[in-house]
């Protein structure tokens, strides 16, 4: 079977096509394609109120490529998911509406918390030492997502208003990240150690960049001094010294921060970057629907 997740954030677009073959008796995932375009929605949105003109045509333009890449791949089954920006921007359904005619293809715009479950829908965690507690911890261009598990259930979700690109426009206020300091004190506590589970490229970057083994936790002592190390640079330093894209050198500090953050107020040492998205969750939602496991 031939599975498509679009998945439409604040910073970037990305297409994941994955074939999945029974093995065992269980579903595996194997990549075949994964594109991504940095459309920075939440460049328009967060600042203006809605998409502009020219990210209009580039919304355009890229989601005209990923159903040409579909129809080529032959897939059977997708799901196109908007979040943040999409949410927030008052001329989003127009242009969902657009997409439709131009590319043949539905958008929906979903909620924070239901973004929050779509991370959940990896399952990582449940492949994990069940002797711990998890957050997982997404961070996105324009919104975090937290999902609390433990003993192989979710006890809590939420999606906060704290992303890369509303920092980097400095809409993030000292009420934002109080509300967010507030609801993980209340919620996010175990009489087991909490261990968090990081997903989004800028956590991607920096895990690769630490050298640490697959499957093994990241210190927060080193996303400490990842981000001073970056703060201390400006974005074309960053760029030169790290070979970094600028669409990944401007958002780089902002996420750490936000990850920094959390880590600290909700007591955790050590963060697993098993490299899981958005769109992961999508596949993974999809496949259990249409298979009928859901």
């Amino acid at each position: 079977m031939i599975i498509a997740a679009i998945d439409i954030g604040s910073n970037a677009a990305r297409l994941l096509i994955n074939e999945v073959k029974i093995q065992n008796g269980k579903p595996e995932y194997i990549k075949l394609n994964l594109l991504r375009i940095p459309l920075r929605l939440g460049m328009d949105v967060f600042t203006l109120g809605k998409i502009g003109e020219e990210r209009e045509k580039m919304v355009l333009d890229s989601m005209k490529i990923f159903s040409d890449l579909m129809k080529v791949y032959k897939v059977e089954h997708y799901r196109a998911c908007a979040t943040s920006a999409m949410r927030d921007a008052e001329n989003g359904n127009e242009i969902i509406e657009k997409v439709k005619n131009h590319a043949d293809l539905m958008i929906e715009i979903i909620s924070g918390d239901e973004e929050a479950t779509l991370v959940y829908e990896n399952h990582v965690a449940e492949g994990l030492d069940k002797d711990f507690a998890y957050l997982y911890v997404d961070v996105g261009g324009g919104s975090t997502e937290l999902t609390f598990y433990e003993n192989d259930t979710m006890i809590y979700e939420k999606s906060f208003n704290i992303g890369t690109i509303r920092l980097l426009n400095n809409l993030v206020t000292d009420d934002n990240w109080q509300e967010m300091k507030e609801e993980i004190k209340a919620n996010i506590s175990s009489k087991k150690q909490i261990v968090a589970i990081g997903s989004g490229g800028n956590i991607n970057k920096v895990f690769s960049m630490s050298k640490t083994k697959d499957g093994k936790p990241m210190s927060i002592a080193y996303l400490k001094k990842a981000y001073k190390e970056f703060n201390d640079l400006t974005v074309e330093e960053r760029m030169t010294k790290y070979g970094f894209r600028e669409d990944r050198a401007d958002v780089l500090v902002h996420a750490l921060k936000i990850y920094n953050f959390v880590m600290h107020w909700a007591d955790i040492n050590k963060i697993f970057v098993p490299k899981i998205s958005v769109a992961d969750g999508l596949i993974h939602n999809i496949y259990e629907r249409v298979s009928g496991n859901s």
